[in-house]
């Protein structure tokens, strides 16, 4: 069963989900000093040379962009990268792609036919390392576009995501955000506006120009949570949907299929195994086989 979508759907309606609230403007968490005191000595022990990279594929001057970042060690892509590919392909914007594997040499051979621009990265450090990759390179070969940013923590999309760069009314869009540890945008997935080397400098704090981090919850401290709060220090920031993390800590696993029906374009592939414990694998199974996706997961 394949579902084609219409670019030019609307956002997503907003639904009811309980412990869940649509159209959130950004507001930063206060941060203690004892707390600024920790982050840099984390940043201190964790941060490492940004890995190797290589520009297969550059990118040309467009008004706008999808980054897709994919993980294929093994240098294959799996059925999930095609479906996702392909769906992004709908979308009508020129995609660049940032591959992680052990060598370019060992990249897929047939992903330059399935992106307009294609970078190689190492296999040290996380999307973020990937993510400042494709904007910095973007920031340079288009500068001004608008992005679309994704990872292959996520299944889909099942729903179109131009609307969402077309219409959001901030600078940096999340699809979902929460207040699990603090006030921030989740990072599998975002929008950014204008994406320039001015704006890049600004946000430089998050997207290291120099380094990188290997291990999630670094990541999670020092780049995802911050990310929102320094981005909000030169633009607008806020996101589709917010929970309150004393009601639904994580809206990706905690409601899923409720976020699915209201027009949410993901289900995270975690559900599938570290966060299996959420919701029955039938059920994820049943859903994505009724979205038309491969169900070799």
């Amino acid at each position: 069963m394949h579902i084609t979508y219409s670019t030019a759907s609307k956002l997503p309606d907003a639904l009811t989900i309980d412990g869940v609230t649509t159209d959130w403007d950004f507001t930063p968490s206060p941060v203690m000093r004892w707390e600024r005191r920790q982050m840099a000595e984390r940043f201190a022990r964790a941060v490492h040379r940004r890995p190797a990279s290589h520009v297969v594929v550059p990118a040309s001057a467009q008004k706008a962009w999808i980054v897709y970042f994919l993980f294929a060690p093994d240098g294959v892509l799996q059925s999930a990268h095609r479906f996702t590919l392909a769906r992004l392909r709908e979308e009508g914007l020129p995609i660049l792609v940032v591959c992680s594997c052990a060598d370019k040499s060992r990249m897929p051979a047939d992903l330059p036919a399935l992106c307009d621009a294609l970078l190689w990265k190492a296999t040290p450090g996380y999307d973020f390392s990937a993510y400042t990759l494709a904007l910095r390179h973007l920031s340079r070969r288009s500068p001004g576009a608008d992005v679309i940013v994704m990872n292959d923590s996520v299944f889909g999309p099942f729903t179109p995501l131009r609307p969402v760069l077309d219409s959001s009314r901030w600078d940096l869009t999340g699809f979902t955000a929460s207040s699990e540890l603090t006030n921030h945008v989740q990072s599998y997935a975002f929008c950014l506006r204008d994406v320039t080397p001015a704006r890049m400098a600004r946000l430089a704090t998050v997207f290291f120009p120099f380094g990188a981090l290997s291990a999630p919850q670094d990541v999670i401290a020092l780049q995802e949570t911050r990310m929102a709060r320094v981005a909000a220090r030169s633009m607008t920031v806020g996101a589709l949907w917010f929970s309150d993390a004393t009601r639904v800590h994580n809206p990706t696993l905690v409601k899923p299929m409720e976020l699915l029906d209201a027009g949410f374009p993901f289900l995270k592939r975690a559900l599938l195994t570290k966060s299996s414990n959420y919701i029955e694998r039938d059920v994820v199974l049943e859903r994505l086989a009724r979205r038309g996706h491969p169900l070799d997961v």
